[in-house]
């Protein structure tokens, strides 16, 4: 610094001091504290505490820590973003200072204070601090205008009116085909009435058709389908005599009366009769089903109403049973026939045991179907048992097919969309674990979501001034850095060290907290004997009176005395400016 202000800048001279010490001096000049005392000052990175005897800094017995309102600081900054991780953005430095200097004070007993917020008390609460973050709620939604609501109903209007003029344009159209249609038909057939039995098939053939009842079967068909498009009744004995004769006009016929083609059409006409009777039964019984859910719907609606805690906890009950069964069959899935999975030797799963039985007897008989291969001629197919062995090996007897609904899967989730509707406090997975994976319901941002919370981090982050292995560093504290500093005075006087305890200053940012001087104080009265007298005090302005003090020094008539200036830093080097004792003196 001196080489920097003598040799770039050319100052005539330069004198320094410790910020404590002027603090401490012009708070003795305003009878604040006396000459013989301690000055306690936390700075932004170190902390000090320097004895004064006579009015003099006695610099040998001094005590440092590096720990300051830096350190409490970015404590305090850590110790937020791990809380409020979403809002890391908002904790910058500037801001946390602020809080810091808000909000944070000094605990007189920092295991009972913390004892405290850990019971969560009344007492806690009104100790916690709340800062608010900016925040907007979601605009309500408004209900739409008068004016809003014709428009629309205009608009939809003019699109139905659109939609149905096209589906008349179309449905016109369509009549007009199946009349043309119709005609031909009729004709065809009035040109049958007049041709000789044995030129009909040939004239039919020529026409695109097999035999005067598919003719028969078109003319209904397209009938049917006219009146359909003009909207007029059909009966429903003559819609089924309709769609029979269409599609089944080969069924009564005898094979010997029909060609080859003509048998191949019956065949496949056999096959769609068939299968439609198929689905028509099993739309039936989908019917019947529905009915029957329908019934115990409202049956179980009806239990509902009688005792709805009872319904509710029957639901629990059963919605906790089915998760368990789950579970369990996954695992026994995953794990084969062991409830851990350990018995396999290789410490893995093999396929086999994840299969059921009939996968299991499939995989059997496929295995000894290849291992008789190749020991004679393959004649697999011509006899009925091989039929029924190959039924058996066919996918479609599996009882446990993953293709297929699962019951308990279903009913678990009826149970728990039933809760959700009746219950708000459910939430799937709560009762069980089988639904833990599942995405939480989304929930709207709330004010308290924009909220940093100060509890516990108000006292301890300063806490560090006292115990600094909070953040990792092996050093003392402020009260035991008096202990340290009167151990190394020099020389003890009668009663000195009472002298000293009875004007203790605390100067620096750090002094500011509420309870520092309590705190200090019952510190000090630990590490002292019983009965020493002990006063700590606190300066006019912590911050300014260190300047305060160096501005009344620079103003005495003394300082040109006590300057070093440039002529003895060029004649006596920067060696002797290392060893040049800084002395107070107005």
């Amino acid at each position: 610094m001196a080489e920097l202000l003598f040799e770039s800048y050319g100052v005539p001279s330069v004198a320094f001091g410790v910020d404590a010490a002027f603090s401490y001096k012009y708070n003795q000049q305003l009878g604040i504290c006396k000459d013989i005392g301690l000055a306690i000052s936390s700075g932004f990175t170190t902390s000090h505490v320097i004895p004064f005897i006579n009015g003099e800094p006695v610099y040998e017995a001094c005590c440092r820590t590096n720990v300051g309102g830096y350190h409490v600081t970015d404590y305090l900054k850590q110790l937020l973003s791990l809380k409020h991780p979403h809002h890391i953005s908002k904790l910058t430095w500037e801001k946390v200072e602020e809080l810091k200097m808000e909000y944070c004070y000094i605990a007189a007993d920092y295991a009972s204070e913390v004892q405290l917020f850990q019971r969560g008390d009344k007492e806690a609460e009104e100790k916690t601090r709340c800062w608010q973050l900016p925040w907007t709620p979601s605009p309500a939604d408004e209900p739409p205008s008068e004016e809003e609501l014709a428009r629309k109903a205009a608009l939809k209007e003019k699109q139905s009116q659109r939609l149905r003029e096209m589906a008349e344009a179309k449905r016109s159209s369509k009549i007009n085909e199946l009349e043309n249609e119709l005609k031909g038909l009729e004709f065809l057939l009035e040109e049958l009435k007049d041709t000789e039995d044995d030129q009909i098939v040939s004239f039919l053939e020529s026409r695109g058709y097999t035999s005067k009842r598919e003719v028969e079967a078109a003319f209904a068909k397209v009938t049917q389908t006219l009146r359909k498009a003009k909207g007029e009744q059909v009966p429903s004995d003559e819609k089924a005599d309709a769609s029979a004769a269409e599609k089944y006009y080969l069924i009564d016929i005898p094979d010997e009366e029909l060609s080859a083609e003509q048998l191949k059409e019956k065949r496949r006409q056999v096959f769609l009769k068939s299968t439609t009777e198929a689905r028509q039964r099993a739309k039936q019984k989908r019917l019947e089903e529905e009915l029957e859910k329908e019934k115990e719907k409202k049956l179980e609606e009806q239990k509902r109403l009688e005792n709805p805690e009872r319904y509710m906890e029957q639901l629990r009950a059963k919605y906790k049973e089915l998760s368990e069964k789950l579970e369990q069959r996954k695992r026994l899935k995953t794990n084969g026939n062991h409830a851990n999975g350990n018995n396999n030797v290789s410490g893995g799963v093999g396929r086999g045991e994840r299969l059921n039985a009939a996968q299991r007897e499939r995989m059997r008989l496929l295995t000894t179907a290849a291992f008789d291969r190749g020991k004679g001629e393959d004649t697999f197919g011509q006899r009925d048992e091989d039929w029924q062995l190959y039924k058996l090996m066919s996918r479609d007897n599996d009882d446990d097919d993953s293709d297929k609904p699962d019951q308990d899967e279903a009913e678990l989730a009826r149970i728990s969309s039933r809760l959700l509707e009746i219950d708000p406090s459910f939430f799937p997975g709560s009762e069980s674990g089988a639904s833990a994976s599942e995405v939480p319901r989304f929930r709207p941002l709330t004010k308290e979501d924009f909220q940093i919370i100060l509890g516990v981090e108000r006292f301890r982050c300063p806490e560090v001034l006292f115990n600094p292995n909070l953040i990792g560093i092996d050093q003392s504290g402020l009260d035991e850095m008096v202990g340290v500093s009167l151990r190394r005075l020099p020389t003890w006087g009668q009663g000195l060290g009472d002298k000293m305890t009875t004007s203790i200053l605390m100067t620096g940012g750090s002094c500011l907290y509420p309870g520092m001087a309590e705190r200090l104080e019952a510190g000090i009265r630990m590490i002292r004997p019983c009965g020493t007298p002990i006063k700590v005090l606190r300066a006019t302005d912590p911050i300014m009176d260190a300047w305060r003090g160096a501005s009344t020094y620079a103003a005495a008539m003394q300082f040109p005395q006590q300057t070093f200036s440039r002529m003895d830093y060029y004649e006596k080097g920067e060696d002797w400016l290392r060893r040049y004792k800084f002395r107070y003196r107005i």
